[in-house]
């Protein structure tokens, strides 16, 4: 809620200094690295090189939104249960908190109110769950 909010934006600051998302998603840590070696190729992992408070925030507020808002629901039950690469439970908080990102930082920069259904249009794959349903 407000204390979310009032975290995000004490780690962040003015919005106006980012000219994409993509910078506080690096500014969290949450950036995807891959672990790999000559021939050796490992997992894909966050390269935690940011904020930990930052991050920490962004989890803590994805959790109770899988469980309360059915978008994020949707969104966290896709993230485990897709074909094509799944994730751990932890793993799709980790995702929810980068998407918490993209929506603050559209919320902030246009001064638009939060649009659940603009946030599923974004994945295809989701789409046509809901319309089989």
């Amino acid at each position: 809620g407000v204390l979310t909010v009032a975290g995000f934006f004490a780690e962040v600051g003015d919005l106006s200094n980012y000219k994409d998302p993509r910078q506080i998603i690096k500014l969290a840590g949450f950036n995807l690295q891959l672990n790999q070696s000559g021939i050796f190729k490992g997992q894909t992992t966050i390269t935690k090189r940011g904020r930990r408070r930052l991050r920490s925030i962004l989890y803590l507020a994805a959790r109770p939104l899988s469980a309360n808002n059915d978008g994020f629901r949707q969104l966290h039950h896709y993230y485990k249960n897709r074909a094509n690469n799944p994730l751990t439970g932890k793993e799709s908080f980790v995702a929810l908190g980068r998407k918490l990102i993209k929506i603050f930082y559209v919320m902030g920069t246009r001064n638009c109110a939060f649009d659940e259904e603009r946030m599923m249009r974004d994945i295809p794959q989701l789409k046509s769950l809901q319309a089989a349903a």
